[in-house]
């Protein structure tokens, strides 16, 4: 029995969909610490096999041109949507340790990612200053980051400014402009 047409792409789209999953995890798995690495990569093999699942559903260029395109956006929206996950937990990590401390005080934080398309990295934190005013309570910090953990090196400190409120019982990381040089435009 033959499909219909919108039958067979359905049925193409729906194997896109699974093609483009397998590669982001893949890529993500055989690329890890090295994040360029993965988008880059992630995206490529997922336009090298959109254009290979294209050929087999059309014989049309454009069409098969837009699937291969519809691929690798994918792919690339998967990858950038875990390295956001995956900054957020850092962040909250350096919130966490920030949350409790007063003024002055210094506290250490470090982040094992659950997902290993970055490096595992530890620092210091510090609390510059309270905002505080008509139940919001949030915190400026300065956090640096020392190093990997878990490998002995020689600490090359690079320090940052950021700020924290209180989310319920939890700090959160609350501002975007400095995390822009250290995360880029994935926060």
């Amino acid at each position: 029995m033959r499909l219909r047409p919108a039958l067979y792409i359905l049925d193409a789209v729906m194997r896109l969909k699974q093609i483009s999953g397998l590669l982001v995890v893949g890529s993500v798995l055989g690329l890890s610490a090295c994040s360029s690495v993965v988008t880059e990569g992630s995206s490529a093999a997922a336009g090298v096999a959109g254009t290979a699942l294209a050929g087999k559903v059309t014989n049309n260029a454009a069409v098969a041109t837009g699937i291969g395109l519809g691929v690798q956006a994918a792919a690339r929206a998967g990858v950038q949507y875990e390295q956001r996950q995956v900054h957020g937990e850092a962040q909250d990590a350096i919130a966490k340790a920030a949350g409790g401390l007063a003024v002055g005080a210094v506290a250490n934080w470090q982040i094992r990612h659950s997902l290993p398309i970055e490096d595992n990295e530890r620092g210091r934190v510090t609390v510059s200053r309270v905002i505080a005013s008509q139940g919001m309570s949030c915190k400026e910090i300065v956090f640096s980051v020392d190093g990997l953990v878990d490998k002995a090196s020689k600490p090359t400190s690079e320090f940052y400014v950021a700020t924290i409120c209180q989310a319920g019982p939890a700090w959160k990381w609350a501002s975007a402009e400095p995390a822009t040089e250290r995360w880029g435009a994935l926060q």
